[in-house]
């Protein structure tokens, strides 16, 4: 439902076929769609350039689809500018869905070289189409698993992205994920402990149950942040079937890639940005805010400039967010 009655940018949908992606374990297509939003009068040349990473269980592309009651991000796009709260921006939204039900975005030997893929194949590509983005002028922003993975992406490659922003993203590992655990063992222990069978059973049903999230999700994380190519679609918990105790080295491997321990070792990056948009809900259920609480203390210890909110909402339909976020990125990769 468009709020804002005034020009409507347009929205064209790209392939972009992946060299990166060939081989993955999983099976997923190497064919991947992207859709990129033009603003009203523009045709992209020179206008500054942002990409949209979406949480778990969904593809950039439903950031496009039509929404009830709300805007879609292309309408939110088209107030934000016509309204004149920012500047004009490119922005990208990847279709970055796998077998797994989703993506945190980083290279994984059981996901998938998605880092790779949207840093030296999708980010070229839509440069080079549009002749938008280039050295300073690009942000990456996402909420969730999406938020994981632009805070991730600030890190990692601050000599790519100039700008992030980072909504409820997954953090704090400790408090996020091995709480989940004792469900996702229950959950196992009807299967025989089987993640095969668990997930075969997952795949075929003609309606997954109604506690498969869980399970779904940190078997995702696992082949995300500790993959076994050996095992099924490389997945392997890291906890013991039979008392749940974290087993230290496969932990370990998660940890490394906990945005609040990776901090410190990326600080120097971090302060390259232009722009570090970071909020959280004051009820996220998913334990979140002492995570971003967490991390914030390490950029302020650390002297790295940022802008850190707390809200009054959970973790959902929280995309209202973006009106303060994104003109705080657009701006600052205008310049």
């Amino acid at each position: 439902m468009r709020k804002f009655k005034g020009p409507a940018g347009s929205v064209t949908r790209l392939v972009v076929e992946s060299q990166s992606l060939k081989a993955n374990l999983l099976g997923d297509p190497t064919t991947r769609a992207v859709d990129v939003y033009i603003p009203a009068g523009a045709n992209g040349r020179g206008l500054p350039f942002l990409v949209d990473l979406v949480g778990i269980t969904s593809s950039g592309l439903s950031h496009t689809n039509w929404v009830g009651f709300g805007e879609n991000v292309p309408e939110r796009l088209d107030r934000l500018i016509g309204e004149q709260r920012m500047p004009p921006v490119v922005v990208a939204f990847p279709d970055c869905f796998t077998r797994l039900g989703g993506n945190q975005y980083v290279n994984s030997a059981a996901m998938g070289p998605w880092e790779d893929f949207l840093v030296y194949e999708m980010l070229p590509a839509i440069e080079t189409r549009f002749g938008c983005g280039g050295a300073g002028r690009r942000g990456v922003f996402g909420k969730s698993s999406g938020g994981y993975g632009a805070i991730t992406h600030a890190m990692r490659h601050a000599d790519i992205w100039s700008a992030a922003a980072c909504h409820s993203g997954d953090m704090g590992f400790e408090l996020c994920y091995l709480p989940d655990m004792p469900a996702v063992l229950r959950a196992m222990e009807r299967v025989d402990n089987s993640i095969e069978r668990w997930w075969t059973e997952f795949e075929t049903a003609k309606k997954p149950p109604d506690n498969a999230f869980k399970v779904m999700n940190a078997l995702a994380m696992a082949a995300s942040y500790d993959p076994d190519p050996s095992q099924f679609l490389g997945m392997r918990l890291p906890v013991t079937f039979d008392t749940c105790e974290v087993i230290d080295d496969r932990w370990a491997n998660w940890q490394r890639h906990d945005p609040v321990i990776a901090v410190d070792r990326y600080a120097d990056n971090l302060r390259r940005l232009k722009a570090l948009y970071i909020d959280c809900g004051k009820s996220d259920q998913f334990n979140l805010l002492y995570g971003a609480r967490r991390l914030v203390k390490r950029l302020e210890t650390l002297s790295i400039a940022h802008r850190y909110e707390e809200f009054s909402d959970n973790h959902s339909g929280v995309d209202y967010r973006m009106d303060e976020s994104l003109p705080f990125l657009v701006q600052a990769i205008s310049r």
